[in-house]
């Protein structure tokens, strides 16, 4: 084992602790030892602000679990010269067929069909239709790594494909469309794939919902900042579009108890990148980036 500390500045999953304890001393950030980290590692729901850069001013490397900044200060982390390293590239084919996996749940009501089977309902009768997504719109909101793979997938399984973004990208083979609610009033389903943060925080809102309209399928696998959840509801209960699938939540683990009562709405705990071959890849990565780190090698610097 390396006598270099790493700071871990959330609570990491048991892999990942593991894999680093065997090369480092791994302590918690109320550790004695703390103060002397160069490295702190951390998970992209949990992030590292401003705050917690500058009470440690020997930290020179952030690593983050996931492809997701908005919870980083990448502005603090470029002042006080901290590299960032995070894992964009590792998670997206999972991320992208999860997307997939939640759009054909929610409109095709496989989950819904699972309870109905169980519940010894299928004795008293068959369930009402789902939504046919053949020839179906997908609209995707946020076409970076993983949004283009979703929108890859979606046209390979039969789909129009639309998108959204910042900015147009005349490269990418799909039609491109102004704002979100432009393209929720073309789309059957709506996919959210674009990052979190201030920016992007209740795109997604009733003006968008009542655009996507009745037959409309919502599915998330962004972050819970991109819906305004309190309008999401509402539709969801009032009818104001069909289903929807999600994998992420304003709060979590502690989401909003009204979801659990909607027979319309697919529900993943942060579960999109969970596979066994994604985290060793994503371990693999962070490993890879430390030790770069410390030989002053070259890896991917965020905050460059």
């Amino acid at each position: 084992m390396s006598h270099e500390t790493v700071l871990a500045l959330a609570a990491l999953p048991q892999d990942l602790r593991n894999a680093l304890a065997a090369e480092y001393a791994v302590v918690g950030a109320d550790d004695a030892a703390a103060g002397e980290a160069r490295i702190a590692v951390t998970t992209g729901m949990v992030g590292a602000d401003a705050a917690a850069m500058a009470a440690r001013p020997g930290l020179r490397l952030i690593a983050s679990m996931g492809v997701g900044l908005d919870k980083i200060d990448l502005k603090a982390a470029r002042a006080r010269g901290i590299a960032v390293s995070h894992t964009p590239d590792e998670l997206t084919e999972d991320v992208a067929d999860f997307a997939i996996g939640l759009m054909y749940s929610a409109a095709r009501r496989i989950a819904d069909a699972d309870r109905f089977v169980r519940a010894g309902r299928w004795m008293q009768g068959r369930m009402s239709p789902g939504i046919s997504l053949h020839r179906k719109r997908a609209g995707v909101v946020g076409l970076g790594r993983i949004g283009a793979a979703i929108a890859g997938r979606a046209a390979g399984i039969g789909m129009q494909v639309g998108w959204t973004g910042p900015r147009p990208k005349p490269e990418a083979p799909w039609t491109y469309y102004p704002d979100v609610a432009a393209l929720a009033e073309w789309a059957d389903v709506l996919i959210l794939a674009t990052p979190g943060g201030a920016e992007t925080r209740h795109m997604v809102d009733a003006r968008a919902l009542a655009a996507l309209g009745p037959r409309g399928v919502l599915v998330n696998i962004a972050r819970g900042s991109v819906v305004d959840e309190a309008a999401l509801l509402a539709a969801l209960e009032g009818g104001g579009i069909a289903a929807a699938g999600l994998d992420v939540f304003a709060s979590e683990p502690a989401l909003d108890p009204r979801f659990l009562a909607l027979e319309n709405a697919v529900l993943a705990p942060h579960y999109a990148s969970l596979t066994h071959e994604t985290r060793a890849a994503i371990i693999a990565r962070m490993l890879r980036d430390i030790a770069a780190f410390r030989r002053g090698e070259a890896f991917y610097d965020a905050a460059a």
